[in-house]
Formats: structure tokens, sequence, C-alpha cells
């Protein structure tokens, strides 16, 4: 079984990428790990953050370690929340604010105006100081209204039009089918397995 590091605490990110990664693949959190340091993300882009935090626990472990960074894109707000999603209205703001915020937000938005995407860069820091990176993007609209139990984050509010429903709605398994951080990731398979 390959052994990977992956630096988050947020379980939802761990148990998603455990269903997209499948056997074969021990998933290891910092919290796993009992690893508790403060990384500043301060990139201004997806590539950055995901870079700063894989080097910070490689550095931290002397392993490999993978880490994304992740956002929801809205056109109507010029892109926000976009690199600061996680921290939009504050890091501990439960989600059902931040999307009825959103939403609030954008009640004027008219259909053509309310594209949004979903983006995931992840990147792989390994011992040797090498980085490499992978990135995927799902296209969607604005749900006018949040709907679905299921996923986590800005879920309930991302209407993914080839599904007919937004990914709050979508099971788990059909939801990492189509999912961003599902297209990165298998990106990023792909690259160690060349690797």
């Amino acid at each position: 079984m390959k052994r990977l590091v992956f630096a988050t605490n947020n379980q939802g990110k761990v148990n998603e990428i455990k269903q997209i990664l499948g056997e074969g693949y021990e998933v290891l959190s910092l919290k796993d790990l009992d690893i508790d340091v403060d990384i500043v993300e301060d990139g201004k882009t997806f590539e950055e953050n995901a870079i700063i935090k894989a080097k910070a626990i490689c550095e931290e472990t002397g392993e490999m370690v993978l880490a994304d960074d992740s956002g929801f894109e809205v056109d109507y707000l010029n892109g926000e929340p976009g690199i600061y999603s996680a921290r939009y209205l504050g890091e501990d703001t439960p989600y059902e604010i931040k999307n009825a915020k959103i939403l609030e937000r954008c009640k004027d938005a008219k259909d053509e105006e309310r594209g949004a995407r979903f983006v995931c860069v992840i990147a792989c820091a390994f011992p040797d100081g090498t980085v490499k990176t992978t990135k995927g993007v799902i296209e969607g609209k604005l749900a006018y209204e949040p709907a679905g139990t299921h996923g986590f984050g800005y879920d309930p509010i991302f209407y993914h039009p080839e599904s007919g429903c937004t990914t709050g709605e979508l099971l788990p398994e059909d939801k990492n089918k189509i999912s961003h951080r599902g297209i990165a990731l298998r990106k990023m398979v792909d690259v160690l397995k060349k690797g």
C-alpha cells in the first residue's frame, strides 16, 4: 500500500481523496500524523498556495506530500470568493452562512451572469525539492437556492448542468467522477506513476 501524506485537516477532503484514489493508497492527514503547523497561505493563486502547503509539510515530515488549494469562483462576483473560499466571511463561519451571503449578493444576477466554477490545484512536493502541480476545473452555474446534503462547502449552491443538479445533490461516488479535485487528483496519480 502506497502511503500518501495529504496536507489538510479537512476530513471532507480526506474522505473524498480516499474515495477517488481507491484501494492501494493509505491517505494520511495532518491530524493523523499529529502535525500542527500554522502555514501562511499568502500566495496570489491556487497554485502558489498549494505549493506553499506541500513544501511546508514536506520539510516537516521529510516525505512526499500532496496539498491542494481549491475554491469556488462566481463570475458575477468577479471570481470571488476564489482563493479566499475557505476564509470567506471568516474561517470558522459555517458554510450555510457563506452560501446564503453569496446567494444574497447575486440575487439580481440573471441566468447568463451566474457562471461559476470549482477550481483545484494539487501540488506534490518531493524530499529532493522537486514540486509538480496539476489542475482540475468544473464549470457550472451559481444555483438560485441551496440544494442537497452531500458533499461539503459550496456544493449546495453549485449547479452542474450536465448532472441536472447541484454537486450537493450528487452521491459522493458520482461527484468524485466529475469534481475539480477528482480531475486534479487523477492527473497527479498519472504524474506520480510516470515519475
